[in-house]
């Protein structure tokens, strides 16, 4: 594939070189020559000088070949401006916009162009880290609607069937993170002290799936 990543700073030369190392073609984008000195010196992707959201620029760094287009600079309206042109005018399904303001992340979300917000995804880890309780969003559809959700379960879950829980709970787990390895569980597959449980839900079931883990397990089908 090619992709164009706009903003050569930390965060996109690092997924210039990781996009590269798989086989893919990468152009990126950024206001000031002196950033690309973060490229390796065997980099090669190509290297546009510009405003991201610049359809000259764009289509210097083979937009219109694209498969993909990231947008990581360091500033909110640039990174969703270039986005909305890559998607509207260039027609890129794939893309992908790094927010710092969460608000307008989840209004991004509902239009359609996924975001990632920085802040709230960085504080959002350090909480679970310091209170790791309940359910923490990882990622939500364009619509907002579903989530993906890393979700701590207490030792009364040790020893339960996976099924057992998606029954007790009332959702449907995605996988186990076991000693760092993802897991796909099976129709065996028990819940083993240190697993971390990851679930598909609806975004509006947080609350009620927080409520859900922190009862005991019953006693069932262990």
């Amino acid at each position: 594939m090619h992709i164009v990543i706009m903003g050569c700073g930390r965060v996109g030369s690092t997924l210039a070189h990781i996009l590269e190392d798989k086989g893919h073609s990468v152009a990126i984008i950024d206001q000031s020559p002196e950033a690309f000195r973060r490229l390796r010196g065997g980099f090669r992707g190509r290297r546009v000088t510009g405003v991201g959201f610049d359809r000259d620029v764009l289509e210097e760094a083979g937009i219109e070949q694209a498969s993909a287009f990231v947008a990581v600079s360091s500033g909110d309206n640039s990174n969703i401006i270039s986005a909305r042109v890559a998607r509207e005018t260039f027609g890129v399904e794939n893309v992908v916009a790094r927010i710092y303001d969460p608000r307008r992340a989840e209004v991004y979300q509902r239009l359609g162009i996924p975001t990632v917000a920085t802040v709230r995804w960085t504080a959002d880890q350090m909480l679970r880290r310091l209170l790791p309780d309940g359910a923490l969003p990882l990622w939500r559809d364009p619509t907002g609607e579903i989530m993906l959700a890393e979700l701590s379960v207490g030792e009364a879950w040790i020893g339960t069937k996976v099924t057992a829980f998606e029954e007790a709970v009332r959702t449907r787990v995605a996988f186990l993170s076991r000693m760092g390895e993802a897991i796909v569980p099976d129709a065996d597959t028990v819940i083993q002290d240190g697993d971390v449980v990851h679930v598909m839900a609806r975004s509006d079931d947080k609350d009620r799936l927080n409520k859900a883990v922190a009862q005991p397990a019953d006693g069932g089908d262990r």
